[in-house]
Parts: C-alpha cells; sequence; structure tokens
C-alpha cells in the first residue's frame, strides 16, 4: 500500500518544478507540430515537461500503469494508473498567453485518488486526495451555491475538429446558453476553467470532446469542493459539464435542448 499523501507531496513538487521550466521555456522560439488538426499544437516543450514527469513517476512508483496525453498508455497491468496532461492550454502557451497548467491524477482501478493542477503564470496549485477536501494554496475551497443559470458565471471550451465537426463543435449549445446566464468564459485550458468551478470562480463549466488526461486530476479537485461531474464517453472522446449538483441539473437541461447525446 501507499501513503497517499506522501504521494501528494511528490507529486505537488512535480507539478511545481515542470510549470517553473514551462514559464521559463514561453515567449522563446520552439519546435512543434501537430497532431489531429492543424490547430492541435505540440510543442517541444511538452514532450520535455511529460518526460520530466514521466521519469519522476517511474523513479519512485516504477510498478503503476502511465496514461499520457503525448505518450499513450503504459500498461503494466497495474491496478494504479498515473493519467497526465503535462501542458494543458499548448494554444495558449505557443501564443505567449499566460494561462495554462500542469495536470497530474492517480487512479486506483476506477477511483481517483489524487488530482493536482498547477498553474504556473499564477502561482497556483490546485489538489485534492480522496476524501480529504480540495485546496488552493494550502486554501480549502468549495464550488459556488448559487443555483439559477440567470444568475451563474460559466466556462466552456471548443474542440480542435471545430471547423470539420460543425455538428459538433458546441457553438448550438454556447447560443442557447448564451442568453440564460451572466455570461460565458473560454480560458483555453480545461483544466483550469475546472479549477475555477472548484474554487467558485466560475459557477459551472461544459465542454464536448475531452480526454479523460483533461479532467481526472480536476475532475477529483471539483467532487472534493462539493460538486459534481457528469463526464460521457463517445466515439470522439469525452463530453463534461460540472456545477454544484443543484445548478448542475439546470445546466444539463439546458444543454440537453439541443444536444441530446450529451
Amino acid at each position: 500500500m501507499i501513503d497517499i499523501n506522501d504521494v501528494l507531496e511528490n507529486v505537488k513538487q512535480w507539478a511545481v518544478e515542470v510549470g517553473e521550466f514551462q514559464a521559463a521555456r514561453q515567449n522563446q522560439r520552439l519546435q512543434y507540430h501537430t497532431k489531429s488538426t492543424n490547430t492541435d499544437i505540440v510543442t517541444e516543450v511538452d514532450l520535455a515537461s511529460e518526460k520530466l514527469i514521466i521519469d519522476n513517476i517511474r523513479k519512485h512508483y516504477p510498478d503503476h500503469s502511465i496514461l499520457s496525453e503525448e505518450d499513450g498508455l503504459h500498461d503494466i497491468s497495474s491496478d494504479y494508473m498515473w493519467v497526465i496532461d503535462p501542458l494543458d492550454g499548448t494554444t495558449n502557451y505557443f501564443y505567449g498567453y499566460p494561462i495554462f497548467a500542469v495536470s497530474i491524477a492517480l487512479k486506483h482501478k476506477d477511483e481517483t485518488l489524487l488530482g493536482v493542477v498547477y498553474v504556473p503564470k499564477l502561482n497556483e496549485l490546485f489538489y485534492a486526495v480522496k476524501g480529504q477536501g480540495a485546496y488552493l494554496n494550502e486554501n480549502k475551497i468549495k464550488v459556488s451555491d448559487r443555483q439559477e443559470l440567470h444568475e451563474s458565471l460559466m466556462g466552456t471550451g471548443f474542440p480542435y475538429d471545430k471547423a470539420i465537426d460543425p455538428e459538433n463543435n458546441n457553438l448550438q449549445i454556447l447560443n442557447n446558453l448564451l442568453t440564460n446566464v451572466v455570461c460565458v468564459r473560454r480560458s483555453g485550458s480545461a483544466a483550469f476553467d475546472l479549477c475555477c468551478v472548484a474554487s467558485g470562480r466560475l459557477d459551472g463549466f461544459w465542454e464536448l470532446k475531452l480526454k479523460l488526461w483533461d479532467i481526472a486530476a480536476a475532475g477529483l479537485i471539483i467532487e472534493e469542493a462539493g460538486g459534481r461531474v457528469i463526464a460521457s464517453p463517445n466515439d470522439k472522446g469525452i463530453n463534461t459539464m460540472t456545477a454544484n449538483p443543484v445548478l448542475l441539473e439546470k445546466l444539463r437541461a439546458k444543454i440537453e435542448e439541443c444536444y441530446k447525446n450529451f
């Protein structure tokens, strides 16, 4: 058995070290390539950040499996699996926009045990251990208690294939919700947006086609902050929505008016 709080201290240290490395390299000329579309960027810093995290995991927990955004799945038939997004918000990072994050989660079978999200340019470290609450820089956080859509500030994002798959590019949902809420924000980092829900800055969030590494760490942070996350897998990824339990049902109903498969 592992001591989860000892593991947490390791992961917090790794996230901050990797985040500081990223911050130091931003605004330099970077090598990059694209993946699924010409807007889906991967930089040399994504790859170097991922290697730093994976090397630490293999050093300290060599018998654990790893799922990482760029390197894929390293399955060694362990009940423990790390889920990593080494640089969430790569487009922001590449263009010099300051919102990007390091996201690291540890799962045991189907249960997420811990989640850490570090936002380097804000020096904000969000983290949670299952059953121990959620924190931002040592201060306990909780989701907002607003229960009406018309009082709520929401967050969202858009998939990389938004031009290729217009029926599932989130514009219909956005159009349906925008006039029913205070406003909608879009930071470009799902992990950061989800942590904003956990800390009460946003009342709710939804997005299409996220991946497990986008939501694994921040999803636990939200749940430990008193929120609820609905993540519905489909053939293109995971459709995600979150808020406090009461507001989430109203958000879900509004989304399902125009997107029955959410």
